[in-house]
């Protein structure tokens, strides 16, 4: 037996609940992604990564402007879909839409509900310093994020990973989550718990003027605000080259020891002084340039004491 579904995202992150559901045999009637957007050197409209494999697929894609429309509603009860699964889709779904599957639609999120309901919750639980995160699927209603919760998996956030990182972790294991709750949803086994109301922290999205580095926060606090913006936006500092101070973005360091004031560089390996202890530069990105490794940079550009980063 298998459910017939539509499926509803737009980035990387969901195209494993994607490709999952179809290896295990439920029928995906129809895509919804976002519209294509013109990126690269030509300028070109780009297809989602969903609508990629979508079309690899076989499986028929629409991108409406909106869902708000009658004309929206009549195209979606038209795919007589049992149930919608929705991954980091990028539109919020009203609640005629909502109501049209009579199994219901089911979100998955990149967090452990309440906390980190939201835009960025990746983001914001390494930044925050969290010890775990992990998915929850939950069936939706029309607030954000505070539907009943059917399943959840985690996983330890260690100081080594990155927001990419997290990601790459969370996305195949959100896959797997999706696929046990349709299967347990097509037995009529799927139970729902309702969320709490204590410990409802918002994943506000990520705002390029909360990017600059700190130096003046403990270590740990730099390590994770770097690592939770890394690739994207990613953490800056300036960097004093030939005179000119220079955007650089700090993709991934490590607690180190030493001290100093901070931002000042001790030692000729790129380690900087923070409010308490510090930290090495491992992974950077010049402003115009690709990311390269610390040791790369500084066969091109020495740094040692007494430099100083802002």
């Amino acid at each position: 037996m298998s459910l017939r579904l539509i499926f509803m995202g737009t980035p990387d992150f969901a195209v494993p609940t994607l490709l999952e559901l179809v290896a295990h045999g439920h029928e995906i009637v129809a895509v919804y992604t976002r519209e294509a957007k013109p990126a690269g050197r030509g300028m070109k409209l780009q297809p989602t990564p969903v609508a990629r494999e979508a079309e690899r697929l076989g499986i028929p894609v629409f991108t409406p402007k909106t869902l708000r429309t009658p004309e929206a509603e009549v195209e979606f009860r038209s795919h007589e879909a049992e149930a919608a699964v929705v991954v980091a889709y990028g539109m919020i779904l009203p609640q005629n839409i909502l109501d049209v599957p009579p199994l219901g639609c089911f979100n998955l999120h990149g967090s452990l509900l309440p906390r980190w309901r939201g835009a960025a919750p990746i983001n914001r639980a390494i930044m925050e310093g969290d010890a775990e995160s992990g998915v929850m699927v939950m069936k939706m209603d029309v607030g954000l994020d505070t539907g009943d919760v059917a399943m959840a998996e985690r996983l330890a956030i260690t100081d080594v990973m990155t927001a990419l990182d997290l990601h790459d972790a969370l996305a195949p294991l959100g896959a797997d989550l999706m696929v046990r709750a349709m299967g347990a949803l097509e037995r009529g086994r799927l139970s729902l718990t309702p969320q709490s109301e204590v410990g409802v922290i918002y994943a506000a999205k990520i705002d390029k003027a909360e990017a600059k580095i700190d130096w003046s926060k403990p270590a740990r606090d730099v390590l994770r605000h770097c690592h939770g913006l890394s690739p994207f936006p990613g953490a800056w500092c300036e960097v004093p080259i030939e005179g000119e101070a220079v955007r650089v973005k700090v993709l991934r360091c490590e607690l180190a020891k030493g001290s100093g004031t901070p931002g000042d560089v001790i030692d000729d390996q790129l380690t900087v002084a923070c409010g308490d202890g510090a930290i090495r530069i491992i992974d950077l990105q010049r402003a115009g340039k690709q990311p390269m490794k610390a040791n790369e940079f500084l066969r091109g550009t020495p740094m040692k004491p007494p430099v100083r980063l802002s």
